[in-house]
């Protein structure tokens, strides 16, 4: 057989080669298929493991074609690395309360100047009102029943600061009694002696006067105890009826400053006509003041006259005389506090209702000069010239007095609060304005939710005082602190954030304004109606109708052109920029302009209440007690 040809194996066994043949001339035998699966899966869980962070990518590439595919050997799909986003900027650790700033929602903002717009007083508005200012106080010289009274005061000369003595003052100024005793030495200084106590609500509204002026009187033998004794030892000697009663040099005149609308009809004799501030006993309406408090003083034995009638405003315009720098005699006497009002020097012809009525009382008419107690808180109660936003129309509505004292609700101190805290209440109530709300505590640079307690007092009537508003105008700190403390601290609202305070601040600013811009009305119309613009001489002093110019200690003189202003008042006193706005409407009005506006010297009365009412005592000491 050749070696060449193959050999051809029958399949029957009995014919295979032997074993040992079989084993040197066969190849090895192939894997078998089991160990064949096995490497794949090994294989392909060794692939997975690279591969499965860039299939998904991968596989979504192949079925999308935004961008162009950049496959090579080099960079297979799978290889190619998914868009990442761009890694966040590392946060600045949070510190402090105000340092943070999320978005602002302008909705909030938007409202707050929509809200603050409302009580836009511009200056063809002050013009409008001044002129109807003057026509008013005309009206009210002329007659009574007027909307503005302008009652006579009796008092026909200011001081010149030369006065000397001892008096005694009392003033019922609002929610407070005063009791004075003043030292006058004569060179435009004094020394004062007070005591003051809170009148309990319920005499504010007692069924008789008796139990208000009882209190009074109480107050006045109080003060006497503490700081006189020995005029309250000689009290006592003649309560037991060992003393002969004291003589004329021994009994303190007094000056009743009683800030509520009276009709005088002398110097220590006045019909009360109405209450206002929260006062309201019907038994004292049309009744002697001044005859009211001597009774309880005399059921005392106390050794004390009741010798003049005094208006708050009145005794700022004493006191302002007596103080003020310069020769010029003061013209105007205003009041900016918890009320407002002003008394002013009028022509003595001009107040014909007291010049023409037989049944008046008598006062010296040498000077040609008279003393007005405006009355102006009553000024427009028709609203011819005054604004009138929602909020003025609800809070006249819910007042104890609605329909007067207009001008006086849009003023003074006692309103203005009420005023800011409604409108910030239509805010609150609106869904759709973010103040004092917050979606959740990131939005907020307090990092912390905003709340409204339910005890918080903006709920309530009055809750809100008007010295807040002075607290807004005043903060210039970062973020408001100030504001927001006061609002966590006093109001029950916590939390409250930059945008909330800046939204407050706003309207409060608004209303601040508008009531110095109204006030500025009163001014003007009385610096143009006395013709005080147009003759520089001021006003007759205690002296002058002698022909008697005295010295005035160590203030210094001036040119006599200055119209001299005397104010008082917790928002002339405390509200930032109360009289800078009040310029700023001055300078508006007509008659007045730049030039007239720089004539107006606005000071602050020392005392008026308590160093004007003894002012007045002093020139009514020879006047009978009331009875």
């Amino acid at each position: 057989m050749s070696p060449n040809k193959a050999t051809r194996v029958s399949g029957n066994p009995a014919q295979s080669p032997s074993p040992s043949l079989r084993s040197r001339a066969s190849p090895p035998a192939p894997l078998t298929t089991h160990s064949v699966v096995t490497v794949l899966v090994l294989l392909l869980a060794l692939g997975t493991q690279f591969f499965a962070p860039h299939l998904p990518y991968a596989i979504l590439r192949l079925f999308t074609h935004d961008q162009a595919l950049n496959i090579t050997p080099r960079n297979p799909i799978v290889l190619q690395e998914p868009p990442t986003c761009p890694e966040s900027e590392a946060q600045v650790k949070y510190v402090g309360t105000f340092n943070t700033k999320p978005t602002r929602s302008m909705a909030l903002a938007e409202q707050a100047k929509r809200v603050a717009a409302e009580f836009e007083f511009g200056d063809d508005a002050v013009n409008k009102a001044v002129k109807e200012f003057i026509r008013e106080m005309d009206e009210g010289l002329e007659k009574e029943g007027t909307e503005m009274s302008q009652i006579p005061t009796y008092v026909t000369a200011v001081p010149n600061g030369t006065e000397k003595g001892l008096y005694m003052a009392v003033d019922l100024g609002g929610t407070n009694f005063r009791v004075c005793s003043i030292q006058l030495h004569g060179n435009t200084t004094f020394s004062l002696t007070q005591s003051k106590v809170a009148i309990p609500r319920e005499l504010m509204v007692a069924k008789t006067s008796k139990e208000l002026f009882s209190f009074l009187a109480k107050q006045i033998e109080a003060f006497l105890k503490t700081h006189h004794e020995e005029h309250y030892a000689g009290t006592l000697r003649r309560r037991e009826g060992n003393s002969v009663p004291p003589q004329h040099d021994e009994i303190f005149n007094l000056g009743f400053t009683f800030s509520f609308p009276v009709n005088q009809i002398g110097i220590n004799k006045g019909m009360l006509m109405r209450w206002t501030k929260g006062f309201d006993i019907q038994d004292a309406v049309g009744k002697d003041v001044c005859a009211l408090l001597q009774h309880e003083i005399d059921e005392l034995h106390l050794p004390v006259k009741v010798a003049a009638l005094v208006n708050d405003t009145v005794g700022t315009l004493m006191a302002r005389s007596y103080t003020s720098p310069g020769k010029t005699g003061t013209l105007l006497g205003a009041i900016f506090g918890t009320g407002t009002n002003g008394a002013y020097v009028e022509r003595l012809d001009k107040v014909t209702k007291l010049t023409k009525d037989k049944n008046a009382g008598e006062y010296d008419s040498s000077t040609g000069e008279m003393i007005v107690n405006t009355e102006w808180g009553s000024f427009d109660n028709s609203l011819r010239t005054l604004p009138n936003t929602p909020y003025d129309i609800e809070l006249d509505e819910k007042s104890v007095n609605p329909g007067i004292q207009m001008f006086e609700k849009r003023v003074s101190g006692m309103f203005l609060g009420e005023l800011l805290r409604l409108a910030l209440l239509k805010l609150i109530k609106d869904p759709n304005v973010p103040l004092f709300t917050d979606d959740n505590s990131s939005s907020n640079d307090v990092h912390s939710t905003t709340q409204i307690h339910d005890s918080s007092p903006i709920w309530k009537q009055w809750g809100l005082d008007t010295s807040f508003l002075s607290v807004c105008a005043g903060d210039s700190s970062p973020g408001y602190r100030m504001l927001r403390q006061t609002l966590d601290k006093d109001y029950d609202i916590s939390a409250v954030s930059a945008e909330d305070a800046e939204a407050v601040r706003e309207i409060a600013a608004a209303i601040g304004r508008r009531a110095a811009r109204l006030a500025a009305v009163a001014i003007a119309g009385i610096v143009i109606n006395t013709g005080r613009l147009d003759r520089p001489s001021g006003s007759a002093t205690t002296e002058r109708k002698s022909s008697i110019e005295p010295p005035r200690g160590d203030v210094d003189g001036s040119d006599g052109d200055e119209i001299d202003v005397g104010v008082d008042g917790s928002l002339v006193e405390f509200y930032p920029n109360f009289e800078e706005y009040i310029r700023e409407a001055l300078r508006a009005v007509a008659e007045i302009g730049t030039k007239g506006e720089k004539r107006v010297r606005i000071g602050i009365a020392k005392d008026g209440s308590g160093v004007g009412a003894a002012l007045i005592a002093l020139v009514a000491g020879q006047v009978a007690a009331p009875e």
